[in-house]
């Protein structure tokens, strides 16, 4: 395994998931819900944003490549998206309500737009698409991948007493700042994306 590039990866993944923020959203969508339906929701948006995570960012280069699309352009516009999505975290504030008892979430929003929406599976591809060597890029942003779903599901699970922990103004400072990081790793694949293409 890379262990550089798994850092890299997870330090993406940590900024853009946000697994605090996601488990406070969680609370409070699941606010007036059983522990059993909390626990199942959990676990099923975590399966389905670890699986199209996986997916996307393995075969969305293969299927931008079948359109034409240069994978450095992609790194230019990924870096752009991910950087209006640093600027949504920090200027603006992400509100999400639940107005039916035990509805299911799985899908959204925790799965799509929080977890795995268009920033996060813009970054898969970007990271899937680190040249190889020997196979380590798959098994390392995979892993980090992994790593990132399961500290937001225990987060999830927890999210009743992180809540108490951290408050609403600690999420806000946090997110802020992670917003701030992940507009520079953007700025960083736009360099990347413009300096091979005029290479």
């Amino acid at each position: 395994m890379d262990f550089a590039l798994y850092l890299h990866a997870i330090t993406g993944l940590l900024v853009i998931i946000d697994p605090i923020g996601s488990a406070l959203i969680f609370n409070s969508l699941t606010s007036g819900s059983d522990q059993r339906h909390r626990n199942l929701m959990a676990i099923k948006s975590i399966i389905i944003s670890g699986l199209t995570l996986v997916l996307f960012g393995n075969y969305g280069e293969a299927l931008f490549s079948q359109l034409g699309i240069n994978i450095n352009s992609l790194r230019i516009s990924g870096g752009l998206l991910l950087f209006y999505t640093a600027f949504i975290m920090i200027t603006q504030e992400l509100k999400f309500t639940s107005t039916e008892k035990n509805a299911d979430i799985s899908v959204f929003p925790m799965s799509i737009p929080l977890l795995a929406g268009p920033g996060t599976l813009t970054l898969a591809i970007l990271l899937y698409s680190q040249p190889p060597t020997t196979g380590s890029t798959w098994i390392s942003v995979t892993a980090a991948i992994i790593s990132v779903l399961i500290i937001t599901f225990v987060g999830m699970i927890a999210s009743k007493y992180l809540k108490k922990i951290i408050g609403k103004t600690g999420d806000e400072i946090l997110r802020r700042f992670l917003g701030v990081i992940l507009a520079a790793l953007a700025i960083q694949f736009v360099y990347e994306g413009v300096r091979n293409i005029s290479m």
